[in-house]
């Protein structure tokens, strides 16, 4: 073919520098979206928080919904004395100010310091780990210099849950250096270290097994009669128990049911991870993005303002740039952005407030009556309510949290598949999950109900749900089979 130019009109859609920011903005969570906002306040000087610098030197940028102008508001100076009972310094105020928010719960200020110092110690007290423990009771013992020495070794080798996990050959071989007849150390010589830690505190540290940790903590138990039947049960027939087979347990020790429901409540009480108590926790806190609150009868979903960022321009480089309007240099680039950034970050929480809005209107019996009341959902009925697209609505439900008078709820959460019922309605996943943990609360614990009675009384409801289906809600609550329910 002869090579030739044509000319076509057509329209495509180009994703420009703000919208992308604003996608981006709008499925981050909301710590992640603080750590881009940091992000872009160390890169632009223009940007800052409204809580930063003097109040003198900024402004507050407001842009409103419907993406108007930027508009600057003017920041009233602090007087610099005011007539109390005497003058107080910014500081001052600032400081008294403080000790009125953190004493709002009805602490006087000596009764909220008195009340840090004993939390502080506390915060000391839960910060100190297994091996420092275990450390501080082997400087008051009065074994030898190489006990010590062999104890401090394997106190290194247990794991988080106090438990010994590596054997003692496999030890011993890392501590033999090749000279073993002048060292003169041998396998004894670490199981006598190991009885030795054994008998600090916790009691049980230094175990090998759950079973060997059971036994250690029994035989520090006073002398009875329920003691050596548990310390049977647990070194001969462990197993048994576990798998609550309290006939079979019954034949095999020839006691009562109240001697072996005795025995059952002596091992419970033990801790099989006597380590655990000494481990750092990960503690990890949610900021809500919503709360909800019940306001003249309807529920409402609103903000939560500690999850909104406060932003604004700085009044000085923008009295800079007003004045020099014909250059085109990095500044206005960069106020630019921070007006992007500033709307961006509004529009984000603009879209979280409607789609909550959405949510709760819909779920509204959940808020009343809880999870049993919680009706099937999916995102194009929110997208549909709102005007937005699906993808939209799936980027605003995740990593978002709802604060609610029933607890702090992630956006999805209300969101399910669905089970039809014998009157042609459905039934939310969640309400039947709902129903199964009532059941099984109300059960009787000598005859505990199966996966398929659940199934038939869910029936009788009007809820056709299969025994696999029944099986799979009931693993999702974390909830034992019929078996490892049976009580005596």
């Amino acid at each position: 073919m002869k090579p030739s130019l044509q000319i076509k009109i057509s329209q495509q859609l180009s994703l420009t520098p703000q919208l992308a920011q604003a996608i981006k903005l709008l499925q981050l969570s909301t710590l992640d979206m603080n750590q881009e906002i940091e992000r872009y306040l160390l890169e632009n000087p223009l940007l800052e928080r409204e809580d930063e610098g003097d109040a003198g030197s900024s402004v507050a940028v407001a842009e409103d919904w419907r993406g108007e102008r930027v508009q600057e508001i003017a920041v009233r100076e602090r007087e610099e004395s005011q007539e109390t009972t005497g003058e107080l310094t910014l500081a001052e105020v600032d400081e008294d100010r403080w000790a009125q928010d953190a004493g709002s719960y009805g602490n006087p200020g000596q009764e909220r310091d008195r009340d840090d110092e004993s939390e502080s110690h506390d915060l000391q007290a839960a910060t100190v780990s297994l091996r420092d423990h275990l450390g501080w009771q082997l400087g008051l013992s009065q074994f030898s210099d190489r006990d010590r020495a062999l104890i401090r070794f394997l106190i290194e080798a247990l794991d988080d849950d106090g438990y010994l996990s590596v054997p003692l050959e496999e030890l011993l071989e890392t501590l033999f250096t090749g000279d073993e007849e002048e060292e003169g150390l041998e396998l004894a010589d670490l199981e006598i270290a190991l009885k030795q830690l054994q008998s600090l505190d916790p009691t049980g540290i230094g175990a090998r097994s759950p079973q060997e940790c059971l036994a250690l903590q029994l035989e520090a138990l006073p002398q009875e009669e329920v003691r050596d039947l548990a310390q049977k049960i647990v070194g001969e027939h462990l197993d048994v128990l576990a798998a609550r087979d309290f006939g079979k347990l019954r034949k095999l020790l020839e006691v009562s049911d109240e001697e072996l429901k005795t025995a059952q409540n002596l091992i419970i009480a033990l801790d099989p991870r006597p380590g655990a108590r000494f481990a750092s926790l990960d503690t990890r806190y949610i900021i809500p993005d919503v709360i909800v609150r019940k306001l003249r009868g309807r529920w409402a979903a609103q903000i939560n303002p500690d999850a909104f960022p406060r932003l604004r321009v700085n009044r000085l480089y923008a009295e800079i740039l007003s004045q020099q309007r014909k250059s085109e240099g990095n500044m206005s680039a960069q106020l630019q952005e921070a007006r992007w950034l500033i709307k961006n970050v509004q529009q984000r929480f603009d879209t979280i407030a409607r789609v909550s809005q959405a949510i709760v209107d819909c779920q509204r019996a959940f808020f009343e009556y809880g999870e049993i009341a919680m009706r099937p959902l999916i995102l194009r009925e929110i997208a549909e309510e709102v005007g937005l697209h699906e993808s939209t609505v799936s980027r605003v439900t995740t990593q978002k949290y709802m604060s609610t008078p029933r607890g702090i709820f992630e956006l999805k959460y209300f969101f399910g598949s669905h089970v039809a019922t014998d009157s042609g309605g459905a039934c939310s996943a969640t309400a039947i999950r709902a129903l199964i943990r009532q059941l099984v609360g109300a059960e009787d614990g000598k005859t505990p109900l199966s996966d398929q009675q659940l199934s038939e009384l869910l029936g009788r409801q009007g809820i056709v749900v299969a025994r696999r289906t029944v099986a799979k809600y009931r693993e999702a609550l974390n909830i034992p089979s019929v078996n490892l329910r049976k009580r005596l």
